[in-house]
């Protein structure tokens, strides 16, 4: 017995000293409000969701690194059908015995010579580089197939963020009222455990309001660093969250998979670069011809005869290194790749098998809700309404009443989020629109 006279006592504190602090917190929460929008009030960006894609292509950085990958690969193509350079070479030879000198008896010779890249390396190479250049597209074509989901993704939740706070900050705002009403008549009607019980949940839902400006602080942020926006920025997202059921055809979109990925289609360029490097392996087998033309000019006097042309033939013999060592290597390269295909081409069937199953109940968790739980939330919620104003029914019962419906709303918010983020994820994982 002491030890519940003790909890009641600490609960009768606990709910004093959180009616001490509802002010203060009520006060504070308004003032955050009011300071956000001053403090942006010189940078307010109003956004649809296709102005935020459309900012997040101008503006990414991440997506402009990709893309400068793109440059880098079509450089390397530029480097790969370039003819090696030819070589122009001076040469002094002379005699200084017998009374020669350098301009009687010496001689000027002058060589160019040239490098013929043969077994049609240089075609390989050139191969090998445009599929890179091709990699490269498919590779920026996937970083905008993801981030433009993240873009989608972090727009929704800034949006259900705020209509979580719209919903716990009016009830807040109901509970605030009834307490206040009840404190006021707690001397003459006395209620007890009852008033304790709301101060309770007063702070439950003040720790939810907090809760909800961190989630929306952390989303928001998310989406300004997407879009390259400052962080002081203030967001009026103008798309709300809507319900249309679609049903896609599973299988036409996994038909279409490997033309429609571009992950899949980078997997499979990187393949066919990783085939020209193998066939560019074997030509290195036949050694490449250096061919020189020369001419000496000499003295009066020799060393040799006056005015000889020259004309040399040469390449290294193939007798120890016939490139055994990075013929293997390329054609274990070919292997990996090919492995590697096959592996994004399964994770690219099983994810939009995975997205294709969750969207189908995400909908149907919808549908129930539009159909049976919101109906019958309003429902209740006006019963009881109507019981307590005619005094039929105790203020507790009208509360939870309230309470449920706006659970059952905000349980409705998260199952319409759920659906429009499994179309985005069969979106991303199929590599196609949904209509």
């Amino acid at each position: 017995m002491p030890a519940i006279r003790l909890f009641a006592k600490a609960c009768i504190l606990m709910g004093f000293f959180s009616l001490l602090g509802l002010g203060t917190m009520g006060s504070a929460m308004a003032g955050e409000q009011e300071k956000r929008p001053a403090r942006g009030k010189s940078a307010v960006q109003r956004l649809s969701l296709d102005d935020a894609i459309a900012l997040f292509l101008r503006q990414n950085l991440d997506l402009l690194t990709t893309k400068y990958g793109i440059d880098i690969a079509k450089a390397k193509r530029i480097t790969a059908g370039l003819f090696p350079n030819p070589e122009f070479s001076i040469n002094t030879l002379s005699s200084y015995t017998q009374n020669c000198q350098l301009s009687d008896c010496g001689a000027v010779s002058s060589i160019l010579s040239q490098l013929f890249v043969v077994a049609g390396k240089r075609g390989f190479r050139i191969e090998s580089a445009e599929f890179g250049t091709q990699s490269a597209e498919a590779g920026f074509e996937d970083t905008l197939r993801q981030l433009s989901f993240a873009v989608k993704d972090a727009y929704f939740r800034v949006q259900v963020a705020r209509r979580h706070l719209a919903f716990d900050k009016e009830t807040r705002d109901h509970l605030s009222g009834v307490v206040k009403t009840m404190m006021d008549e707690s001397q003459r009607i006395g209620y007890g455990k009852d008033l304790i019980r709301l101060k309770i949940q007063l702070v439950d839902a003040q720790y939810s309001l907090i809760r909800d400006l961190q989630q929306i602080d952390s989303d928001t942020a998310d989406l300004l660093l997407l879009l390259s926006l400052p962080p002081e920025t203030a967001l009026d997202l103008t798309t709300d969250l809507t319900f249309q059921p679609i049903a896609p055809d599973i299988h036409a979109l996994k038909s279409r998979i490997e033309h429609s990925r571009p992950d899949v289609r980078a997997k499979r360029l990187v393949y066919a670069k990783r085939r020209a490097e193998l066939k560019l392996a074997l030509a290195i087998r036949y050694p490449d011809v250096t061919v020189d033309l020369g001419f000496m000019v000499q003295g009066a006097k020799g060393p040799d005869n006056q005015q000889q042309w020259t004309f040399n033939v040469g390449m290294p013999l193939p007798v120890f290194d016939r490139n055994q060592g990075g013929i293997q290597e390329a054609a274990t390269s070919v292997h990996i790749a090919e492995a590697d295909l096959r592996q994004t081409l399964n994770e690219a069937h099983a994810q939009v098998d995975l997205a294709y199953r969750h969207l189908v109940q995400s909908r149907r968790l919808v549908e129930a809700y539009q159909t049976k739980a919101l109906g019958a939330a309003q429902s209740l919620f006006d019963t009881v309404k109507k019981s307590y104003e005619s005094g039929d029914t105790a203020i507790l019962s009208f509360l939870d009443a309230h309470q449920t419906r706006s659970d059952i709303q905000e349980a409705y918010l998260d199952a319409l989020y759920h659906y429009q983020r499994d179309i985005l994820l069969l979106e991303s994982a199929a590599g196609q629109t949904l209509s």
